[in-house]
C-alpha cells in the first residue's frame, strides 16, 4: 500500500501526548521523544521510505532516497488533473534532509483532496568517467515505494526518454491505499515430498476466449481463481507465477520481466479499475490458492528495470540517483553496465539498493501473504560495484538470510546472468537456495532425443544431482535443492521440443529472438505441426510422456510449464516474450483435444504424490540398485538403456522398478530384484491411453522376469506391497 498507517504496526506505534511547554521539558517524563515528535511534525522523517499516514497528527510523511540530488520537489495530485500539481512542497535541505534521504510531513488536508504523487529531483551534471548523473529537473519522478502505479490516459514511454517535462504523461504514485483485507482464516500450505511446482503467466493463463472464463475476468488475478479447481484437478501444488510487478506496457515485453516498481501489482491483471482492487485482487487469489492446498512462488525481476540503457525512458531511479541504483561503466558510449541483457544491471552491492528490494521482498511474503520468491538472473544480483561477483559472501544474501521474514520462506535462483556468470549447484553462495537445474533440462533432453553417451549424466540426474549439490564436506545440500525441469517459459513447449528442430520466424509481425532453449529438440521425423503424419503425431505423444515420467520419477523438486500438459504449442516460437495473442495464450481447446496426454501427467503427478521414496530430504544413497537390461549398467556410448530398482521402505513405502529405452530399438530387460508375480506393471508410455497408465488394482502381473521395453518408452513396475 502507498500509504501506511503507523497504528496497524507495533513497533512503530506512538501514542498521542498532551503537548509539553518548552520551559516544563527538562520535567517532563519522556522529553526526548515529545521533543523528537515534534521535530517531525514539523520537518518530516527519514523512515520509513515512501509514503506513511500518521493517525496522531493526521498528516501524511513523504521520505525519498537520493544521494547526489540538490533539489527536490514533491508535487501531489488531484484525479482529475495529472498535468498540472495542485501542491507543490519544496523540500528544504536544511530542514527537510537526513543523511541521504529528503522528507517532509504534509496534513491530511491537504493530501486527502489528492489522489496521486510524484516527484521532481535535480542534481549535477554528469561527471565522468564514472559519475554518470541522469538528473533531470523537468521529469515527473515516480517513488520507488509507490505501493501502486497510476498510468493516466495520455502516458507515453517516448517522452521519458526526450530531455524535459512529461507531465500529464509520466507514471505516478498512488496515494490513500488501505491494508484491512481479511485474511482471516488463511493458512500458508508447506508441501516436502508432494511439491510440484507450477509455472505461469497470469494473463496467459486465461486471456485466450476459450479459456472458459467470463471475459471480463480473462487474464486477470480473478480469472486465474476461477481456474483453481483446475490446478486442484491437476495435482499441482504450488504456482511459480511470473512477475506480478507493474510493467510498464509501452515496453513490448508480455512477460512483465521489465519492472516499473517492485511493490506494486500490474494494473492490467486486475479485474477491477480502482488502485486498490490490484491488492485486494491479488491478495483474494493468494488466499483461493491456500486454500486448494497450493503454494504461491513470486518470480520476481530485481537485477534490472524497465528503464532500460542510456536511451530508454526516465521514470524513477534514474532521474532520482542513477549513480546509486545502477552499475555504471567508464564507457561514455554505454555508461551502463549491463549484465542482464535488458540494459542496466541494479547495484545490489549498494546498501540504499539492497533495503528497497529487502522491503519489497518483506511487503510481498509479509503483507500479500507469498510462500517464496524466485529469483531472475540471480547471478547479476551478487555483482560488486567493478562488475566482478563476489563468490564468498555477497550482501544481499547475507541481507536475506539474517531478515526473520525472508529467511523462512522458499526461495529459487535463477544462477547465472546474462553476462556469462554461471554459478549452478554449490557456485552459488548460501548452501540452502534452491536453483533451476539446467543441465537436467539439457542432460535429460539429448538423452530422450536419442544422443549417445548419456546413460551415467542420467543416472545422476534422476539421483538428485549430487554432482552439483553435494551432501558431505564443509556445506552440506539436499536433494530437493535441485529443481529439475525440461521446459520453462524460456524456449520451446514441451510440444514445440519434439515438433520442431528449429525455432520458426511467425508471419504475425512479431520477431522470434535468438535464444539457446530450443537446444536439443527433436521433431520426431517432421518439422512442424502442420502436416504432420499420424505415426509421427503418435511418437511426439510417446516422447512427451517419456518427459514427464524421467520429471517426475526423479529425485529433486520438479517444475512443469503451464500447458505442457495438453501440450500448448507456441508454433515453434522458442522466445515469444513480446506476444501478448494467441502465440502465449493457453488455447484451452488442447485440454479436451489431449485428454489422454492431460490424464498421463495427472496420474504421474499422483503418483509421485504416492510415493515418498522419490522425492527426499536426502539422496536415495543405498535404496537405489542401478541395472541395465541385464543386471549391470552398460555405460559405453552406444547405450541407451538403464534400469533401476528404488527401494521404498525407508520411507514407508513400496518399491518401484523402473526401465528406460530411449534408443530406437526394442529392448528385453531382465527384472532384476524379487519374482516377476511381485511386479505390477503400472507404467508403459508406448502404449495408448488408457494402458499407458494403469491404477495398482487392475495393473497386470509381470508374468515373466523378462520384459520388453519398446523403443523411445519408459516402463515403470510396482512391488506388491508385502514383499
Amino acid at each position: 500500500m502507498s500509504t501506511r498507517d503507523r497504528s496497524k504496526r507495533p513497533a512503530r506505534t506512538r501514542t498521542p501526548r498532551p503537548a509539553v511547554n518548552p520551559s516544563e521539558r527538562a520535567h517532563a517524563t519522556g522529553t526526548t521523544h515529545a521533543v523528537r515528535r515534534r521535530w517531525a511534525s514539523v520537518e518530516g522523517e527519514a523512515d520509513p521510505l515512501g509514503v506513511t499516514y500518521i493517525p496522531e497528527e493526521a498528516a501524511y510523511n513523504f521520505a525519498l532516497y537520493s544521494r547526489y540530488a540538490e533539489a527536490v520537489t514533491l508535487l501531489l495530485y488531484r484525479a482529475r488533473d495529472t498535468v498540472r500539481p495542485a501542491f507543490r512542497y519544496t523540500l528544504d535541505p536544511l530542514r527537510n534532509k537526513s543523511d541521504r534521504v529528503w522528507h517532509c510531513r504534509v496534513s491530511s488536508e491537504i493530501v486527502n483532496s489528492c489522489a496521486y504523487y510524484a516527484y521532481r529531483v535535480a542534481g549535477p551534471a554528469p561527471a565522468p568517467p564514472i559519475y554518470w548523473h541522469a538528473f533531470d529537473p523537468d521529469k515527473i519522478l515516480l517513488d520507488p515505494y509507490a505501493r501502486s502505479v497510476h498510468l493516466p490516459e495520455r502516458f507515453n514511454r517516448a517522452a521519458a526518454k526526450r530531455r524535459g517535462s512529461n507531465a500529464g504523461r509520466a507514471p505516478l504514485g498512488v496515494l490513500h491505499l488501505h491494508d484491512n483485507f481479511a485474511w482471516t482464516g488463511d493458512q500458508r500450505p508447506h508441501h516436502e515430498h508432494d511439491l510440484v511446482i507450477y509455472e505461469l503467466h497470469v494473463r496467459g493463463f486465461t486471456a485466450h476466449p476459450n479459456s472458459g472464463v467470463p471475459a471480463s475476468r480473462r487474464g486477470t488475478f480473478l480469472g486465474l481463481i476461477d481456474k483453481v479447481p483446475y490446478l486442484r484437478e491437476l495435482g499441482v501444488t504450488a504456482v511459480e507465477l511470473m512477475p506480478v510487478y507493474q510493467f510498464d506496457p509501452q515496453e513490448g515485453n508480455f512477460w512483465g520481466y521489465m519492472p516499473l516498481s517492485l511493490f506494486a501489482p500490474h494494473g492490467g491483471y486486475a479485474h477491477a479499475r480502482e488502485p486498490q482492487a490490484r491488492h485486494d485482487e491479488f491478495r483474494t487469489l493468494v488466499k483461493a490458492l491456500h486454500a486448494a492446498g497450493i503454494e504461491v512462488i513470486l518470480d520476481v525481476v530485481f537485477n534490472h528495470t524497465a528503464e532500460a540503457d542510456h536511451l530508454g525512458p526516465t521514470y524513477s531511479f534514474r532521474g532520482i540517483d542513477n549513480v546509486t541504483y545502477y552499475l555504471m561503466s567508464q564507457n561514455a558510449a554505454q555508461p551502463y553496465q549491463d549484465f542482464t541483457g535488458c540494459g542496466n544491471t541494479l547495484h545490489l552491492g549498494q546498501r540504499n539498493v539492497r533495503r528497497l528490494v529487502m522491503d519489497s521482498l518483506r511487503y510481498w511474503a509479509a503483507e500479500m501473504h507469498v510462500d517464496g520468491f524466485r529469483v531472475d538472473l540471480a547471478s547479476a544480483a551478487l555483482r560488486g560495484p567493478d562488475g566482478q561477483i563476489d563468490w564468498s559472501d555477497p550482501p544481499i544474501i547475507g541481507q536475506i538470510m539474517a531478515d526473520p521474514v525472508l529467511s523462512r520462506v522458499r526461495w529459487i535462483v535463477e544462477p547465472w546472468d546474462a553476462a556469462g556468470a554461471y554459478q549452478l549447484g554449490k557456485a552459488f553462495p548460501a548452501g540452502n537456495h534452491w536453483q533451476w537445474n539446467d543441465r537436467f533440462r539439457d542432460e535429460v533432453r539429448r538423452f530422450v532425443r536419442g544422443d549417445a553417451g548419456l546413460v551415467a549424466s542420467v543416472m545422476t540426474r534422476l539421483y538428485g544431482s549430487d554432482d552439483l549439490f553435494p551432501d558431505r564436506g564443509a556445506s552440506v545440500y539436499h536433494a530437493y535443492q535441485s529443481v529439475n525441469f525440461v521446459t520453462s517459459h524460456d524456449g520451446f513447449t514441451l510440444y514445440d521440443l519434439v515438433a520442431y528442430n528449429q525455432k520458426q520466424n511467425l508471419a504475425n509481425g512479431h520477431k522470434n529472438e535468438d535464444g539457446t532453449s530450443y537446444n536439443h529438440s527433436w521433431n520426431c521425423g517432421f518439422e512442424g505441426d502442420q502436416g504432420a503424419p499420424a505415426d509421427v503425431r503418435a511418437l511426439r505423444q510417446r516422447q512427451a510422456r517419456n518427459f514427464c515420467c524421467l520429471l517426475l520419477l526423479s529425485n529433486g523438486t520438479p517444475m512443469l510449464r503451464a500447458g505442457d500438459e495438453f501440450l500448448h504449442t507456441q508454433g515453434g516460437n522458442n522466445n515469444p516474450y513480446n506476444q501478448d495473442n494467441e502465440t502465449s495464450w493457453l488455447d484451452w481447446d488442447r485440454r479436451r483435444t489431449h485428454q489422454d496426454l492431460f490424464r498421463f501427467f495427472q496420474k504421474m503427478i499422483a503418483f509421485r504424490h504416492a510415493h515418498p521414496s522419490i522425492s527426499r530430504a536426502r539422496f536415495w544413497r543405498d535404496d537405489v540398485r542401478w541395472y541395465g537390461v541385464g543386471p549391470h549398467v552398460d555405460l559405453s556410448p552406444e547405450s541407451r538403456g538403464l534400469a533401476y530398482c528404488l527401494h521404498g521402505a525407508s520411507q514407508g513405502d513400496t518399491d518401484l522398478y523402473v526401465m528406460i529405452n530411449a534408443g530406437r530399438e526394442n529392448l528385453t530387460f531382465e527384472v532384476q530384484a524379487g519374482r516377476p508375480e511381485e511386479w505390477r506393471r503400472i507404467i508403459d508410455t508406448s502404449r495408448p491411453s488408457p494402458d499407458d497408465f494403469c491404477d495398482f488394482d487392475s495393473a497386470p502381473r509381470l508374468a515373466a522376469r523378462g520384459y520388453s521395453v519398446d523403443a523411445r518408452s519408459v516402463v515403470v513396475l510396482v512391488r506388491e506391497p508385502h514383499h
